[in-house]
Parts: C-alpha cells; structure tokens; sequence
C-alpha cells in the first residue's frame, strides 16, 4: 500500500474530485479526514470507506473560518496524532460575470473558498508537519489559472493564486522534507458544474460534458478517479524528490485539441 499508516486531511472531500481521493487514499492504506460544509455527504464518504474497510473521519468544516480550521486539524491531531498530508481541494465557481457586474462580495467569496482556506489549512497544519520534518501539500489550482475557459475572473484569480502560494511555500519547506505542489485538472465531470447545468436531465448532462470534452486533446472530459491517481502520485513516496510543481491532469490541456484531417487530394 502507497499510503500505509499515512493520515491525510481533504478539504472539500464529500463529493466529487476530494470525494474520489479520499476513497482512493484510504484503499492505499491511509486515515483520511475529510473537511467538508456539506457533513451529511462527507459522512456518507466516510461510511463508504469504512464499508471498505479503511479508516475515516468527517468533519464539518467551514474552510474560509479560521476558527473551524483550526478546531478541525485539532481535531485530526487527537485522534490520529499526526498529519502527513493536506489537500486543499474545497473550492467552487459563481456564475461569471463581467467585470463591471461583479459584486465585491461575490470577489471576495469566491477568493477565500479557493484561496484563503488554503493559506488556513496550512498555517495550522504546517507547525505540525515541522516538527516531525515530513509532509506532503497538494493544492488544487485549475486549468484556468492559465488559459481561462471563461471569463471568471474570481475564480480564475483565485486558481493563480493557488499556484503562486504553492511556489512560495514549497520554496520555504524544502529543508524540511515538506513538499508542496499543485494539480491543475481540466474540465471533469463532477457537480462543480452544477451552477450551469444542474437543472439538466442526465441525458442533456451527457450531451453537455460530450461536447465539452471535444474541446480536449484527449477528446474526453476527466473523473473523479483521474485526479485521484495523480494526487496519490504526489501523496507518496513516489513523489519524494517532488516539490514546487504544477501537474496537469487535463487530458493534453493547455495543448489544442487535434487538427482535423487535411482534405482529399484533388484528381
């Protein structure tokens, strides 16, 4: 097993992408404490990984709360003494907007949820992992740090952002045998896109991610089970000379799709 006695907390781990790396982790052998608002889903995760026979714990956690972060890794800390990995995966979208019709309310909602609850989780996981001269830190940027899909200038800000404060902290734990990347997945198939198309039958939902995925070089959207062998890569110890990266796990993104064919010669 890649993750044997290895404790991990994964913010936003009740369903979708986190959901698929919290069961991905726990069948490799590791504890994972998942930090989600949404606690009736994060304990239906955990239910599941206990059916499997792994360890878990759900907490309700409010990422942009500095209280509820803190009382959170305490949490973690009590039951499992430790922490050996942190992924900061909590985030969502708002419907985009121009510019000029953002609200500034809407700005700084959408920067704490993927940014600021990154900086959260590691200043209070960080001490921790200093003591013992071990850990592993992987944040979720986006595809649209740098190449937006949309304009979704939050969102969009906030994933650059993402990518900036990893490089800086991975330059900082370096020395002490913490690494710290990002992954910046493409278009996959979750309810992270369900302030566009919730509303869709499942029918008109395949239609949606099937054009969606021609916009890829792969010519298919990503799953859950995608990210999660990634974010399994960069957990363990494969990754131990890994620090201050950006993997994508876009299927060829920021590469064009395939050209199409050129046309028949003429007689």
């Amino acid at each position: 097993m890649l993750l044997k006695d290895r404790v991990a907390i994964i913010t936003g781990g009740a369903k979708g992408m986190g959901r698929g790396m919290a069961l991905k982790f726990a069948e490799e052998g590791c504890s994972v404490a998942i930090a989600d608002i949404a606690i009736k889903e994060a304990e239906e995760a955990v239910a599941e990984i206990k059916k499997k026979g792994g360890n878990g714990l759900a907490i309700k956690c409010d990422v942009t709360s500095g209280q509820q972060v803190g009382d959170t890794v305490e949490k973690v800390v009590n039951k499992y003494g430790k922490i050996d990995i942190l992924v900061n995966n909590a985030g969502a979208i708002a419907a985009h907007v121009p510019i000029e019709d953002l609200t500034e309310e809407s700005w700084d909602r959408v920067l704490a949820l993927n940014l600021k609850s990154d900086f959260l989780f590691c200043k209070y996981v960080v001490p921790h992992m200093k003591k013992r001269k071990y850990g592993k830190i992987i944040n979720l940027s986006s595809i649209g740090a740098v190449q937006p899909p949309a304009h979704e200038i939050h969102y969009n800000t906030a994933k650059a952002g993402v990518l900036g404060f990893t490089w800086d902290l991975a330059t900082a734990l370096a020395p002490l045998n913490i690494c710290v990347n990002a992954i910046l997945p493409g278009p996959v198939r979750t309810s992270f896109y369900d302030h566009k198309i919730g509303s869709f039958t499942e029918e008109q939902k395949d239609t949606h991610f099937a054009a969606l995925g021609k916009k890829v070089p792969m010519q298919r959207v990503g799953t859950p089970e995608d990210l999660a062998g990634a974010a399994l890569f960069l957990a363990s110890e494969l990754s131990a000379y890994i620090t201050g990266q950006s993997l994508y796990v876009a299927g060829g993104l920021p590469l064009l799709p395939p050209m199409p064919p050129p046309p028949p010669p003429t007689s």
